[in-house]
Formats: C-alpha cells, structure tokens, sequence
C-alpha cells in the first residue's frame, strides 16, 4: 500500500505563481471598459494598487512570489496530497484517488493564497483599508486574517442568506478585526438600490462585489480585493496545482482527471492551470470543473461580455454567464453561488480545453458525509461537489474495470458548516434546478457590445 499522504518540506514550496497567459496560441479577450473599448490600467488604478493591475494585465509565464507572502505562505504550506485508501476501499473501486488539502490554513481553506499577496501588495502600495465581498465566508474570514498580517483594516460585504446561515464564520472575521455587514446593506447606494427592490433579498454575490467597488472607489484610503474571477487571483492560486504535480512525482503516480468545485473559478484554476500546461505538453488528462445545478453558470449560462457585479460598478469581462441581474437559490454552498465565471477559465471551456458538470445539492451532502466517514475530515459544502463528481468516477471505474487515477481539490474544511450538514441530517435540503425561463430572463439584460 502506498503512503497515506505525500509531503513536500517547505524548501520545495513554488517559488513563483505560474500565469497560463503566457503558454496560449491566442490571447485571452481584453476586459472592456464602460465604453466598450479595452480597459486600461489607469481605469482600474482606483480600486486596485498598481503591483495588483500589472499582474491582472500580465503576460510572462513566471512571477515571481515576494519574500514576504513566501514566509506566511509557509505556516501551512506545503498542504499534503492525500491517497484516499479508505474511500477506495469503501467504494471497492479498483480507481485510485487522490486530493489536495487545502483546509489547512488558518481560515481553513484555499482562499488565503490570495488573500495574503492582496493584502502584502496594498500594504506596499500605501493603502490602510480593504473591502471585499464573501459568500460562503470563506474568503472574508481569510482578507480579515490577512489584513491582520499587514495591520490593515478590513471591511466585508457577506451575502445575506450566508450571513444567516454562517454565523461562526461571521465570527471568525471579527475575532481577526474584519467589520462585516449583510449585504445589501444601507451603507452604499447599490445596497439601497437593491432593498427598495426586494427588501427580502437573500442577495448574491454580484450585489456585495457592487458595494464593495463602490465603497473602495469612493475613498482615498481604500482598495477593493477580490477572491475569486480575476486574473491575479487565479495566478495566486497556482501554487496548489504546481505543488501537486511535484507530490505526484513522488508518489510515481499522475492524474487522469481531476474535479475541482467551480463557482467564480480560483478554487479549479489553482487546481488545474499548471496540469494544463502538462497537457499542452503532451500528457493526457481531463480537467473538469464541479458547479451547482442550482447556478449552472458553465453548464447553462451563455458565453458573452458581461458585468462582474450586479450594479454594472466592475469593467466587462468575456465569460460564461447567467446575467448580472442573476440572484442564485440559497444553497448552502455559498462560495459557487456566483452568476458567473473568471473570464480565463470561461474562454479555456469556450476553447475545449476545460469541461464543465452541474450536480445536485442533495448529492453533494451525500458524497460529502460519505467521504467524512471514509477520510476523517468533513469537508466544506463547495469542496462536496468535487467529491461528488469524483466519487461518481470512481464507481464508473467499479462497473467497467479501470484503473484510473482519481484527483480532486479539497478546498476546504466543513467545521463551520456544521449548521448546512445538520439541515441535511433534518432532511431539509432540496435540489434546484434553475428555471430556464429564470436564466433567460437575467440575460436579457446583458450589457451590448
């Protein structure tokens, strides 16, 4: 039996994000200002610090990660690559899994390999105050964390229905000095905007990116910060696919396949831009992305320019979408409830060279009490749609013989979910399956171009 888990030391973490930019025949499509024309650097410098822009906009293949981000990286980096023997055995599927824990940080998910060069870079830049949006909260309580690192003050726009359903990872943000508030919320006019309409709104993750743009725009002393979508965050998150590739040399085993939860797309990049790469190189291996039937913005949206907010606040980008005016079901997987998709991993999809699945959210809660019971760890309502997918591969690989190697991202730990599992113990979980008229409905305010 081979090992359990795999470990790098820390003098093999990544010394450098990797930018898939560099390694296409074409370029990706130009993200467009209100005019239509290509956004510059000069329009985006009021909410993002120049370091931030210059990465957003880059084209070299190798950046490299400043001394300062590498030490806090390495207070849970490298996170190990696990062989999953008793999900295997539990499956009796003759395929063999492997995923990526990336519950180790002290948020306890991936987002904080974002979330500290952000925080570093606009500390650097002069700037004393973040804002930010968070969903599920697991990238508020990491920008609150991170912030804390960089003495920075932090303010955090958290989707109402995950406001409600997340209470401890409300808490965590306070306990590392974040001010969080439900959005929408009185304190910006898209906010206003947003209660005169539905004063009921379970709001979304479009509607906190428009206050936290507005917020960081309208002060001086304030930059805005992102978790997911944009281009430097999913250069960030490299980290994790390079260092898996490295643990796979290891362990003389390589993937062919890998699942990923995918709601804006830094979870499934970090995972899969270095393994593609590998497969421009010549190796065989499918990447596939995990969203919610619920907010099927890969599987169901349509491939076009639009908004990255609901207020219309953030430049337009090329990507798969459900219309900015889209507000999601409250599901409890609030990180993938977002209406649509990085414009890098869209325009990957869009090219053939990523595919995309929606699952249930009854399933999900399934597979991921299944693999609590079989691993030990519980995992985050996101990181279940990727075991999901791969728990279904596996028993794929039971009916047909295959031996195939399994590899999913963990990208997070459940240990603040706990109120989601238990309204899956109580049976009061559904599936949605959007309304087709519901989506065309919110694309027929796509912005013209």
């Amino acid at each position: 039996m081979s090992d359990y888990k795999i470990q790098l030391s820390e003098r093999d973490s990544p010394s450098h994000w990797y930018n898939i930019a560099a390694d296409l025949d074409k370029p990706f499509a130009a993200v467009l200002g209100g005019d239509g024309q290509p956004a510059t650097a000069d329009s985006l410098s009021a909410i993002f610090p120049d370091t931030l822009i210059e990465q957003e906009m880059a084209t070299e293949r190798w950046i490299e990660i400043p001394e300062p981000v590498r030490q806090i990286y390495q207070q849970w980096r490298p996170t190990p690559l696990h062989r999953a023997h008793r999900l295997e055995q539990l499956l009796e599927t003759p395929a063999k899994t492997y995923y990526k824990n990336e519950g180790c940080s002290a948020a306890g998910s991936h987002k904080p390999n974002s979330a500290v060069p952000q925080a570093y870079y606009n500390k650097l830049a002069g700037r004393t105050r973040l804002t930010t949006e968070t969903g599920a909260g697991q990238w508020g309580s990491s920008i609150a964390w991170a912030g804390q690192m960089f003495s920075l003050e932090v303010m955090i726009y958290m989707v109402n229905i995950s406001y409600q359903q997340k209470p401890f990872r409300r808490s965590m943000m306070q306990t590392w000095g974040g001010q969080v508030v439900a959005s929408p919320s009185e304190l910006t006019a898209a906010g206003r905007d947003q209660l005169a309409k539905d004063p009921n709104t379970s709001g979304s993750l479009g509607i906190a990116i428009s206050e936290a743009v507005e917020d960081a725009a309208s002060r001086a002393d304030s930059s805005y910060t992102l978790g997911s979508v944009l281009n430097h965050v999913l250069l960030h998150q490299t980290i994790i696919g390079q260092e898996a590739i490295k643990q796979f040399e290891i362990a003389g085993d390589y993937p062919d396949v890998i699942f990923a939860p995918c709601g804006g797309g830094s979870n499934f990049a970090g995972v899969a831009f270095p393994f593609l790469a590998d497969k421009a190189a010549g190796k065989q291996v499918e990447l596939i992305a995990v969203e919610p039937s619920s907010c099927p913005s890969l599987t169901r949206g349509h491939f076009a320019y639009d908004f990255g907010d609901t207020a219309g606040l953030t430049p337009m980008m090329l990507m798969y979408t459900l219309g900015h005016d889209f507000i999601p079901p409250g599901i409890h997987a609030g990180g993938l409830r977002y209406h649509g998709t990085a414009p890098q991993l869209a325009q990957l999809v869009e090219r053939g060279l990523i595919s995309a699945i929606a699952v249930d959210q009854i399933p999900t809660f399934e597979a991921g009490v299944l693999f609590a019971k079989a691993e030990g760890i519980i995992p985050a309502p996101e990181s279940n749609h990727a075991i999901r997918a791969a728990i279904d591969e596996a028993l794929r690989c039971k009916e047909s013989g295959e031996q195939k190697t399994i590899f999913f991202n963990l990208s997070g730990h459940g240990h603040f979910d706990m109120l989601s599992y238990d309204r899956y113990f109580a049976g009061e979980l559904e599936n949605f399956d959007y309304p087709q008229a519901a989506i065309d409905e919110a694309l027929a305010g796509l912005p013209q171009t």
